[in-house]
């Protein structure tokens, strides 16, 4: 048995696609860039910060920090805008419910902290969490698996009983690097064939499959 499940946000728990793009869009406009969606999508997971340096330099702009700050914090402000029309995966309430008591739970999104937490409030769960890390946090963005070891840090736990639950490559990718174990879910825009190139230790397609809590508890 695990002694914590670390969860990602977007795409695992809740379905910020839409808010998500559209964020990335409005704030790409001030600055007379556009991408395809499909490019933001396949990045969800990295923070933003590094998504729009990706962008810049794509575009053959110089990737400006100052530019890159006011592009988050544009980006950040719609987003909290759409947050009420964010919805929440089927499973996730009943899963972080069967959890609690029995393990340690972390979030540890690449998302903005501002942003993470009115999504949490607004769907009253912040209370689910023993800790909350956001990319504020970190100096790397997943692969690298700081944002991980860092919450079983402040769990207090070692890596090798921690098991993470995520949607993206780039995070099970981080998962394994730090030594977790890892439950990806084909929520967000990646298939289970993808998935599986980056060798989670499960694959499910919906947080209510009976694996999930299995494997956890077991």
């Amino acid at each position: 048995m695990f002694e914590a499940v670390i969860f990602d946000w977007d795409g695992t728990l809740a379905d910020t696609r839409k808010a998500i793009v559209t964020s990335f869009h409005k704030a790409l406009k001030e600055i007379n860039l556009e991408v395809p969606t499909q490019y933001i999508e396949r990045r969800i997971g990295i923070g933003a910060s590094e998504t729009f340096r990706e962008i810049l330099k794509a575009a053959n702009r110089k990737v400006d920090e100052k530019v890159v700050k006011q592009l988050v914090e544009r980006k950040s402000r719609v987003q909290i805008q759409l947050a009420d029309q964010v919805a929440l995966f089927e499973g996730t309430v009943e899963l972080l419910e069967a959890l609690r008591g029995k393990v340690k739970v972390g979030l540890a999104s690449m998302n903005n902290r501002a942003v993470v937490m009115q999504m949490l409030k607004i769907n009253k769960l912040a209370d689910c969490f023993d800790t909350i890390l956001t990319v504020e946090a970190v100096s790397q963005s997943k692969p690298n698996p700081e944002i991980f070891l860092k919450t079983a840090k402040l769990l207090k736990t070692s890596p090798q009983v921690c098991v993470v639950v995520e949607d993206s490559i780039f995070g099970v990718k981080a998962a394994k690097s730090a030594g977790m174990s890892c439950i990806a879910v084909t929520t967000g825009v990646y298939s289970a064939e993808e998935l599986d190139k980056v060798q989670p230790d499960l694959i499910v397609d919906s947080l209510l499959s009976k694996k999930v809590l299995n494997f956890i508890l077991s």
